[in-house]
């Protein structure tokens, strides 16, 4: 997990590196979300340190929102909000990627709902129950058309078959039917229409098998936003969550009414004057054109910058955006200043909202050729994330 620290807003501590998470952010994101889905419950996804944020700062503030639910892939990930202090009261909690021999009986314990693809992990949960003398909550998944975790169609009565008679031995209730949407990103994609049609020829038939679900859900982040009929009883947010754009296809976070929730800063470690023809950084993929200035930025690959964007990604120093010019390093990278001097320990911010003219995370998913969701979730643990307006009182 990464190292959190509560901050005001104006107190921000100096450091090498920071991720500043804005709470208030978020909660505005949810807000957005829920009008967006006014007849859904909403699931706050929070897998991944919820996408590199900090899950149980982030989890908290969504509750305080409206969410209702929480989301994780990994057991380890649910149990840890529980043992952060959300309890059953406060939220469900969902978790929906296992593996043989993963901890069935925890999850139990937990009051987690517990996602089921296949007959093999239904069976894990049925003995893990029975040994408990518990009845587990679990959401049989379909394989609508993504292809990655999801019982296919071909497959699905017979897991129903056998959840139904798991119900009726006590030992699980099946709390939902749920799937995923492969392309929901691309406004149109004729797999959207065909996702939708199976999701409900499949949850027909296991209601028809005698399972009354408490939820059906399909929705992703973009079919939350762009896709109302797709919401059913419960949609499941993550990245919109934290502000960013799903698919520039569908705009950008302002065009969604959303705010970027991290912003990532570094403090100049050095800056120095340098002649015309110096080489920059391994493989020397950078030369001085003429004589300059260097600053150099302390975060790397080791801190999730990724090195494919090296001579590409922007970093706002001083009022202009720089670039980082020659290979980024496991820990540094260097910027060429153009002959103007800052002081060592000047603020260089890789990416945030974007209100002081700053770079984003798209900005950097595009100089990386990858997507925005990459680039909030690998920052690592080496930089702490200070969370600010903690307080929703304070929210306008």
């Amino acid at each position: 997990m990464t190292q959190s620290v509560t901050q005001s807003a104006t107190q921000a501590p100096p450091m090498r590196a920071r991720a500043e998470i804005d709470l208030a952010a978020l909660r505005a994101n949810v807000g957005t979300i829920r009008a967006r889905a006014p007849h859904a419950a909403l699931m706050a996804v929070v897998k991944s340190d919820a996408y590199g944020h900090g899950a149980l700062p982030c989890a908290r503030a969504a509750l305080q929102a409206g969410a209702t639910w929480l989301g994780t892939a990994t057991p380890q990930e649910a149990l840890a909000l529980r043992a952060g202090g959300i309890t059953e009261a406060d939220a469900r909690v969902m978790c929906w990627l296992w593996t043989p021999g993963d901890p069935w009986g925890e999850g139990i314990e937990a009051g987690l709902d517990l996602g089921i693809s296949g007959l093999w992990a239904l069976r894990e949960v049925t003995d893990a129950a029975r040994a408990l003398g518990r009845t587990a909550r679990i959401q049989l998944k379909a394989d609508t058309g993504l292809g990655r975790n999801g019982c296919q169609p071909g497959d699905w009565p017979e897991l129903v078959a056998a959840a139904r008679a798991a119900e009726e031995a006590g030992h699980v209730k099946v709390t939902g039917l749920w799937s995923h949407f492969a392309c929901a990103d691309e406004p149109g994609h004729p797999s959207i229409d065909l996702q939708l049609t199976a999701f409900r020829e499949m949850v027909a038939y296991a209601q028809g098998q005698g399972l009354d679900p408490e939820v059906r859900h399909l929705a992703n982040s973009p079919a939350t936003l762009t896709l109302p009929h797709a919401h059913f009883d419960l949609v499941r947010t993550g990245i919109a969550m934290y502000g960013v754009s799903p698919s520039p296809e569908l705009g950008t976070s302002a065009d969604l009414g959303l705010r970027p929730v991290m912003t990532l800063a570094a403090s100049v470690a050095l800056v120095k004057e340098v002649p015309a023809g110096h080489g920059v950084s391994y493989g020397h993929h950078y030369v001085t054109e003429r004589d300059t200035t260097l600053g150099l930025i302390p975060v790397g690959y080791a801190d999730g910058i990724p090195r494919n964007a090296s001579g590409r990604g922007p970093v706002l120093v001083g009022d202009r955006w720089r670039r980082a010019r020659g290979r980024i390093a496991m820990d540094q990278f260097v910027v060429d200043l153009g002959g103007e001097t800052v002081e060592a320990g000047a603020e260089a911010i890789l990416f945030g909202p974007g209100d002081r003219g700053e770079p984003t995370a798209e900005d950097w998913a595009r100089a990386a050729d990858t997507i925005a969701y990459e680039i909030v979730t690998r920052i690592g643990k080496r930089i702490p994330r200070v969370h600010v307006n903690e307080d929703p009182s304070h929210d306008r």
